[in-house]
């Protein structure tokens, strides 16, 4: 009897195929009948294979049979992996591909001008909430693809971004989805909190994948704030906003308690949706006052709705103009002793630095080479001048080299059209 055990791994016994489980986050299915084959293109026999308590069990005693269904496992995975939670196939983006690292929005590095770097390790999320932006989650009607960065490859990136943009800056993870799918969230925590040019790091999160040991192993790391997505104190209200029938509100809750106890600073980060969930804005100052959140930052950053082109829109939902909402929140600070809610770049140490070069003018035609599939119908990855370009409306496959109009360079995010 042979076993094999990988690290950071589970095998679990699908009945017609094993189902490999990677850190959490990523599985790939792997078909028995295609894995007796590898072993008997090598030893000569059909062993029965399965797996128990998280191991691969392959009956037989061939010498190092366990190494070799090992690497076989690893040299296929990349062709089979998938997000556990939304189930989409996952592209895994590392140093050999030389894939540029900047100009698109899903994965990778955005620099809006200031001491904040947003750092995207992976896409695809675990919930779907009814006012999302950008379409995500297990319920997306848009989304195809997820990407998952090397953490090693991430981190070289963004220390060439640092060295341009100096010392004193926020890395921020943050993404298209849910940070913590990323596998190697704890990891690209420990490499930034030892970057000499990195003062504070923090995260975006809705909270549900935390556990204790998670939140110890991040504190660890060095995280410093976790911007909390949290839409409704009421447990029934939250589900339907999360889009989730499985969303469990307390686990949120004691987790949010849990980070502060831990030393890591929580901002609570409601969307508010008037109609829906403006009358709770009192319940969450409270909240946030009882686990002490906001010790070092702003305790929490309401946020108000708005509608996006690829984005959900609840038919529910009443917009408000943001000279109403802002008049909201300061009649709220007058009510509740609770400052600031009108939140400024200042409340966090953001301050204004220069832009990385951008590498392409609007309206430039440049010559590209489409090297990914994008993560919509109609949209593809080209690469030029080391940067990433999204192109829309076209039917070029990866390896196309095509000639593309830049119609967008916002914040290094490049779009462009094939011509």
């Amino acid at each position: 009897m042979a076993e094999v055990i990988l690290p950071h791994t589970e095998f679990h016994d699908l009945g017609e195929s094993i189902r490999l489980v990677w850190r959490r986050t990523l599985y790939a299915d792997f078909e028995k009948k295609e894995l007796i084959r590898a072993v008997k293109r090598k030893y000569h026999v059909s062993p029965e294979i399965t797996a128990r308590d998280g191991r691969l069990i392959i009956n037989t005693d061939f010498r190092d049979v366990e190494k070799y269904l090992a690497i076989f496992i690893q040299n296929n995975l990349g062709t089979l992996l998938r997000n556990l939670h939304t189930k989409r196939k996952v592209i895994y983006i590392h140093g050999g591909m030389d894939i540029p690292l900047l100009g698109y929005n899903a994965f990778g590095l955005i620099d809006r001008g200031t001491n904040l770097i947003q750092i995207r390790g992976t896409s695809g999320c675990n919930l779907s909430c009814i006012f999302c932006s950008v379409d995500e989650g297990p319920y997306s009607r848009t989304r195809m693809l997820d990407f998952v960065v090397d953490v090693d490859y991430l981190m070289k990136w963004f220390d060439e971004v640092a060295q341009i943009k100096g010392k004193g800056l926020e890395a921020h993870l943050d993404g298209q989805g849910e940070p913590l799918l990323y596998p190697f969230i704890v990891e690209l925590v420990q490499a930034l909190r030892d970057h000499p040019n990195v003062s504070v790091i923090s995260m975006q999160s809705n909270g549900v994948l935390l556990d204790d040991e998670l939140v110890e192993e991040l504190a660890e790391a060095g995280l410093d704030r976790v911007n909390l997505s949290l839409h409704s104190l009421d447990p029934e209200k939250a589900k339907m906003l999360m889009g989730m029938k499985s969303y469990d509100l307390q686990h949120v809750l004691d987790m949010a308690e849990a980070l502060v106890n831990a030393g890591i600073d929580v901002l609570l980060a409601p969307v508010i949706i008037f109609g829906v969930n403006d009358d709770e804005a009192e319940a969450f100052i409270e909240f946030a006052r009882r686990i002490g959140a906001g010790r070092r930052w702003p305790a929490l950053g309401f946020q108000n709705y708005i509608p996006y082109k690829f984005g959900r829109k609840p038919t529910t939902a009443k917009l408000v103009p943001f000279k109403d909402f802002y008049a909201w929140l300061r009649s709220l600070e007058v009510k509740t002793g609770m400052k600031p809610l009108v939140l400024k770049p200042r409340h966090f140490g953001m301050e204004r630095r220069e832009f990385l070069p951008l590498a392409f003018r609007p309206g430039e035609i440049v010559k590209a080479e489409i090297v990914l599939p994008g993560r919509i119908k109609g949209e593809m990855l080209a690469k030029a001048r080391n940067r990433l370009i999204e192109v829309i409306n076209t039917n070029a496959r990866v390896g196309d080299k095509i000639r593309v109009k830049i119609v967008r360079t916002r914040h290094g995010i490049y779009i462009g059209t094939e011509v």
